[in-house]
C-alpha cells in the first residue's frame, strides 16, 4: 500500500493569557488506504473526519497542547477510538482546555511511531510550549512541526509556557540537523524546507 499525506485547513480561535486570536490550522492526516494517524484536532471534527476518510486511526498525536491543536481532540478520539498522546511536559497546557479528560498516552523523544508502512520518529522541541513535539518520517523526506517551525522561523514565544531561548536551541539540536531537503509540514501556513530554514 502507499503511503500518503492527506491535508485541510480548518479555522477557529486560539485563546491563551486572556486573549483569542482567529487562526487557521493545517490538519496533516499520515498514511494508507487502511490506516492513519492524525496530527492534532483542531476547531472542526467533521472536517478532520473527513479527511480520515473511514480509515482506522491509530492515534491522535498532539505536537502540543494550545486549545487551537487539541480542542477538538477528545471529541474526535470518541469519534474514531483512536488514543490521545501528548508528551507530559505538556499536560498544564492540555488542562488549560480539557479538565475533565487527560490525554491516553505519552509522547517521548526518540520515540517511533509505526503507520501505514511508514515510521515517524518522535522529536521533543520544547520552546513553544513545553512539550512540543515534530514527527519526522525519514522514508518520506518529511517532518510534521507543529507550531515549532515555520516558513521564516520559528513560532511564537512570549506566552506563557514558552521561551525563545529554548525554541532556538531545539530547532538547532533536533530539526536543522536533519537532511536539507527535508520537508516541513507546519501548524499554519505553507510547506517550507530544512535548507530554507537553514539559511
Amino acid at each position: 500500500m502507499v503511503t500518503r499525506i492527506d491535508h485541510a485547513v480548518t479555522a477557529g480561535t486560539f485563546s491563551l493569557d486572556g486573549q483569542t486570536f482567529d487562526v487557521d490550522n493545517n490538519v496533516w492526516v499520515l498514511g494508507d488506504d487502511e490506516e492513519c494517524v492524525v496530527f492534532d484536532a483542531p476547531h472542526d471534527v467533521d472536517a478532520i473526519l473527513k479527511v480520515i476518510g473511514g480509515r482506522r486511526v491509530k492515534a491522535i498525536l498532539a505536537t502540543h497542547a494550545h486549545d487551537d491543536h487539541v480542542r477538538q481532540a477528545p471529541a474526535l478520539a470518541e469519534a474514531t477510538g483512536a488514543p490521545i498522546l501528548l508528551h507530559p511536559d505538556d499536560l498544564p497546557v492540555w488542562r488549560l482546555t480539557h479538565l475533565d479528560r487527560d490525554p491516553d498516552g505519552e509522547l517521548a523523544d526518540g520515540q517511533t511511531i509505526e503507520v501505514g508502512g511508514t515510521t515517524l520518529t518522535v522529536l521533543h522541541t520544547p520552546g513553544h510550549a513545553p512539550g512540543a513535539c515534530c514527527f519526522y518520517a525519514a522514508d518520506l523526506g518529511v517532518v510534521f512541526t507543529g507550531d515549532t517551525l515555520f516558513q521564516g522561523g520559528p513560532g511564537a514565544t512570549g506566552r506563557s509556557f514558552s521561551d525563545y531561548d529554548t525554541i532556538v536551541a531545539s530547532i538547532g539540536a533536533k530539526l536543522l540537523t536533519l537532511p536539507p531537503e527535508t520537508v516541513v509540514k507546519t501548524g499554519h501556513g505553507s510547506d517550507t524546507t530544512i535548507a530554507a530554514e537553514n539559511r
